[in-house]
């Protein structure tokens, strides 16, 4: 049974297509060999109307995994922002989530990628949060993977390349056949690198601690965090975890689009401080939501209006 919430219009290279016409090729070489780069983007109600996440920066990033991977997105930034409102007002979505797709197409098979056809495709329909709506208020339960995260110079960690996506896949199967909503996964030298689809924190002592940059996705929900720590006081500092170190955390949550602002409330079938959303995470996540349904006037500068 297909669970997505199927919307009218998909944007495929520069047109609006009917949602069930927005077809690819059997030997497109991005389904046989995932070379592809996303986004995930989410679209909020305000109170001033619908409002894009942070648009620009997902643009940005979107330019930059293609980069990383060696393709010549054939749009400008500018153009994919357009599309982007275009494809919300054609659907008319009040809250979305919206996917954008670099693909290499039809017309070249084998490895070498460098002939093939670049084509970009968005979609935006209703997608409730990632781990459900439980999870968003008394948290989820994680296990550490026994698939480690892929060394950063054999896939690279700086782009949102569809193919590496298969190492996550791997590992949040693994975790969803043992009973868990969700997996952490370690780097290749035993540390905590970011769960299947999302960075990750923790809280100890008051201080808030995320993995290093250098070695996981940079996420924008992730910056966003760390940014509205800076702007209530909170003390936040980068460094590397073990996993014993998220079993004592007092507080662990995960960030994404997707996800959003996710707590913990148990690894490995330890719990994590009390057992519930701790303060500090809390605090965040309200934050958070104010930022993105534009009640927190401070951030603004992150909203970009579907008018």
């Amino acid at each position: 049974m297909i669970s997505l919430q199927e919307a009218k219009w998909i944007w495929l290279n520069g047109s609006l297509v009917p949602w069930k016409k927005a077809q690819v090729h059997f030997l497109t070489h991005a389904l046989h060999y995932g070379t592809a780069v996303f986004e995930g983007i989410r679209a909020y109600k305000t109170e001033r109307g619908t409002a894009v996440f942070r648009l620009k920066d997902h643009i940005k990033r979107l330019f930059n995994s293609a980069h990383v991977l060696g393709i010549e997105v054939p749009y400008t930034n500018q153009q994919l922002y357009d599309a982007t409102i275009e494809l919300i007002k054609a659907n008319k979505l009040e809250e979305c989530y919206i996917r954008p797709l670099v693909f290499l197409d039809y017309g070249e098979m084998g490895l070498n990628p460098l002939k093939c056809k670049v084509s970009v495709g968005i979609a935006a329909w209703s997608w409730g949060t990632y781990l459900g709506e439980e999870g968003i208020k008394n948290g989820i339960r994680a296990k550490i993977a026994s698939f480690s995260r892929s060394h950063v110079n054999a896939q690279m960690t700086k782009a949102k390349i569809s193919g590496n996506y298969v190492n996550s896949a791997l590992a949040k199967a693994e975790a969803i056949l043992a009973g868990y909503d969700e997996a952490i996964m370690l780097d290749t030298n035993g540390f905590v690198s970011e769960a299947t689809g999302e960075n990750l924190f923790i809280v100890r002592d008051s201080v808030l601690i995320s993995t290093p940059k250098a070695t996981v996705l940079e996420g924008i929900t992730r910056d966003s965090v760390i940014k509205i720590a800076e702007a209530e006081g909170i003390k936040f500092k980068e460094e590397k975890l073990t996993r014993d170190q998220l079993y004592i955390a007092d507080e662990v949550f995960l960030t994404g689009t997707a996800a959003e602002i996710t707590p913990v409330r148990e690894i490995d079938n330890r719990t994590i401080g009390n057992g519930k959303p701790g303060e500090i995470t809390r605090k965040i996540q309200k934050i958070f939501f104010d930022i993105v349904r534009g009640k927190d006037k401070r951030f603004n500068d992150w909203l970009d209006l579907v008018k």
